[in-house]
């Protein structure tokens, strides 16, 4: 079962990628319980300001405005003028994954407390360029009142970046917690850590120690568990979609290690068994250093694990350099891999016998063996010693967009979709979008950094950059303008029989570009300038010549009709504004199992993406 017979494969010229096992913060094996919201009971004592409803819309333009329809699945804090007050789950935690979506009433302003101690603020921070520790997924500082006005507040930390959405739209945010560690006598040996937090698709936080509570924790003294606490006393917001993971079991424990290390990683099968070991002995850990050789080595392990909860168990091997393989019982837990592996296993409590391979032979290659394990109750453990390769052995290449900034690239987007005409527009106004020139419109918008380069950059590449922000996609590429005979006529999935021509860019004095296409015997101009405070994109569409039956293509998904021109795409997920189109009505009609907003265009149209 050990076929160590065949080389790794090499990729591009030079090297092969070295992948690592994923350490705390990845996808990790896990059941996330979600919180119920039919009702309020998996919470203690709520007040008045709390309900749960069917739906709720924030006013755009109105601070703390949220308005709900009755039902259930969603949890809304309407706090109004007094007697507001915060909502604590009856359970207590400590490590503790917290999965979320939320929605901030414009204006507002609100605050998760992990164990109730520890804030991730929650604020309407659209349009903040640079984010302090109290704006949208800042840790909020921690106080003294003792100290001199001005420095009371200390300890914060600011996101990364801002990747905050528009008031009304929903957002989604996970963070992974440590809870600090007390001895037998109760005292602090560690303090607790915000392990991530991710905000509409960014990391935002990164391992951050937290050496005691925020400010506005409901005490002052830190205990190993503690309730998940939503703050009710500031504005309005709501919640969706709550899971709460929680991590209190023991970890497995391995025991009874034994080595030997070969001479020879490319041996096939089990012809290690004929060779003399250069080494052996006993070990307290899993570790690539057992082996005095850099190379060409085979080390083998053999050990008990043991685990003390019933379950299905996840096992990553990282083997960089060559391959391996992890065996439980006899079975594979991992099977033979090059440079990285995973594998699950069901496993009945107590201790398990394991066999553990590792084959180098790429000579440039550092030897550093890893293994994880992530199971029932338990987030993903490191079982070796630290001595584990890098994830990515690259340094990403990114690209900022200090002054209006234009890169061509492929871009890919959901579904296995490559746009293979985009030109990606940056801005320093922090938000940025790429345009499709075979189709005429634009494809994805995000906020915060512009774009990594690094799938297109390093080594050979492959022509590709991906956003380096929070992005929202606009919907499968079809094209921007079609002649239909009805509004109800199916919109074609690509140009063929309209004539279109692409002619390329124009840019302004401010080196922002306006697109220029031909469609049924019409130029078009296609411009886009960013809003205010970097909220969104505002777009003006001019046809030369009037063309009977032209329609543009606004949007496509699940959409809903706010009025005054505004509407919301997708769940929410960003708003469609028509600012000025000559009279014209958008019509909202199903097409294939989705809805589709379209509207008749003449001469000019402009409108706004807002997220």
């Amino acid at each position: 079962m050990h076929c160590f017979n065949q080389s790794p494969k090499l990729f591009g010229r030079k090297k092969f990628w070295i992948a690592c096992v994923c350490l705390l913060g990845c996808q990790q094996l896990r059941a996330q319980n979600a919180v119920p919201l039919n009702d309020l009971s998996f919470f203690d004592n709520p007040s008045s300001n709390w309900k749960i409803v069917a739906n709720a819309q924030a006013d755009i333009v109105q601070d703390e405005v949220l308005t709900v329809k009755d039902g259930n699945g969603i949890l809304v804090n309407l706090p109004g003028k007094k007697g507001a007050k915060d909502l604590f789950t009856k359970a207590v935690y400590g490590d503790a994954d917290l999965e979320l979506d939320y929605m901030m009433a414009k204006g507002s302003n609100s605050g998760i407390y992990l164990q109730g101690r520890y804030e991730i603020q929650l604020l309407d921070s659209w349009g903040t360029v640079n984010p302090k520790s109290g704006d949208n997924g800042g840790i909020y500082e921690r106080w003294d009142d003792s100290k001199p006005e001005g420095q009371q507040g200390y300890d914060g930390h600011a996101p990364r970046q801002n990747a905050s959405r528009a008031p009304g739209l929903w957002q989604h945010m996970k963070i992974s917690f440590q809870a600090p560690r007390f001895d037998a006598n109760g005292q602090k040996i560690s303090n607790a850590k915000v392990i991530y937090v991710w905000l509409n698709g960014v990391l935002i936080q990164d391992n951050v120690e937290l050496a005691g509570p925020t400010r506005g924790a409901f005490d002052t003294k830190e205990a190993a568990t503690g309730p998940l606490r939503l703050q009710g006393d500031h504005g309005p917001v709501a919640f969706r979609n709550i899971r709460i993971t929680s991590y209190d079991k023991p970890h497995p424990i391995l025991s009874s290690l034994k080595y030997w290390v070969y001479k020879g990683g490319d041996i096939k099968g089990d012809d290690y068994k004929k060779l003399k070991p250069e080494s052996e002995g006993t070990s307290p850990v899993l570790s690539s250093n057992q082996s005095k050789l850099s190379n060409d080595f085979l080390i083998r392990y053999t050990g008990n694990i043991q685990v003390k909860e019933a379950g299905e168990y996840a096992f990553k091997l990282s083997v960089p350099g060559g391959k391996g393989a992890f065996r439980i019982n006899g079975a594979d837990a991992v099977t033979l891999t090059e440079n990285r592996g995973e594998g699950k296993v069901q496993l009945q409590p107590g201790d398990h016998p394991f066999e553990l391979f590792y084959s180098k032979t790429v000579d440039w290659a550092k030897p550093a063996l890893g293994l994880t394990v992530a199971g029932p109750g338990i987030r993903e453990y490191l079982l070796s010693d630290a001595n584990v390769s890098n994830n990515d052995p690259v340094d990403p290449i990114l690209i900022n967009a200090t002054s209006n900034t234009i890169l061509r690239s492929f871009s890919d987007l959901p579904g296995g979709i490559r746009v293979t005409h985009g030109v990606n527009v940056g801005s320093p106004e922090l938000l940025h979008y790429t345009y499709d020139l075979d189709k005429g419109m634009i494809v994805e918008i995000w906020r915060g950094g512009f774009l990594d380069a690094t799938p297109m950059w390093h080594d050979r590449g492959d022509g590709s950059s991906r956003p380096a922000g929070s992005v929202q996609y606009l919907g499968k590429p079809v094209p921007a303008i079609e002649k239909l005979s009805d509004a109800n006529a199916a919109w074609a999935l690509d140009t063929a029989g309209t004539g279109y021509r692409p002619k390329g860019y124009v840019l302004n004095a401010d080196d922002v570009p306006a697109f220029k296409y031909i469609i049924y015997g019409s130029p078009v101009n296609d411009a886009s300038s960013v809003m205010e405070k970097g909220q969104g994109i505002h777009r003006e569409i001019t046809v030369a010549n009037t063309v009977d039956g032209l329609f543009y293509h606004l949007a496509s998904g699940n959409i809903e009709t706010l009025g005054n021109g505004l509407y919301a795409i997708d769940d929410k997920s960003y708003y469609i504004r028509l600012d000025d189109a000559t009279g014209a009505k958008a019509i909202v009609r199903d097409a294939g199992g989705k809805q589709e907003l379209i509207i008749p265009i003449q001469k000019k149209l402009t409108y706004s993406i807002i997220f």
